[in-house]
């Protein structure tokens, strides 16, 4: 995407990031409890993310926030799945003005990026059963389904568990 940049997210991007996910998942019907959601308040949550992680953004052009991830590099406080020769991203999201326009693209491709840097073996991920969009993408990439290591961090929430072994991508 012509002008799209991603760099580390800036304290002045956490409200804007933080607002852009929580809208992408209650918009998405990803949330058992809509507007209610307890959840919401972890997806606008971008400093805590960003002590634990590298928080990346999606920016155009004119600096505007079109997307963002949390990129953890290997097992820690952070990392839900992540063994010692993984990485993994959480809390994916583009805005609506970015969707279609390679902005979770180019977010995931860092991501990749990143962990080969590392010297990882793997980025894992967990995503819900209904992202059928995020799965589409994901598979583009050659993440694969592992369906041994989906798990639930709430009772009646189940994840799906993606991996891409970066050996082979």
């Amino acid at each position: 995407m012509d002008g799209l940049t991603i760099r580390a997210a800036r304290p002045e991007d956490y409200e804007r990031l933080g607002d852009l996910t929580a809208a992408a998942y209650l918009d998405d019907g990803l949330l058992d409890f809509g507007a209610q959601d307890p959840y919401l308040d972890v997806l606008r949550d971008v400093r805590h993310r960003a002590e634990h992680a590298d928080v990346l953004v999606a920016v155009d052009a004119d600096g505007t926030v079109l997307g963002g991830v949390a990129f953890v590099g290997g097992p820690g406080p952070f990392a839900n799945i992540a063994a010692a020769d993984e990485a993994e991203f959480r809390t994916l999201a583009v805005a609506p003005s970015g969707r279609g326009r390679g902005v979770g693209a180019a977010l995931v491709r860092e991501c990749v990026d990143r962990a080969r840097a590392l010297g990882r073996e793997r980025v894992v991920l967990s995503t819900q059963p209904m992202m059928h969009a995020a799965h589409r993408l994901y598979e583009r990439f050659g993440f694969v389904r592992v369906p041994e290591r989906d798990w639930s961090p709430i009772p009646g929430t189940a994840l799906l568990v993606y991996a891409l072994d970066l050996a082979r991508a």
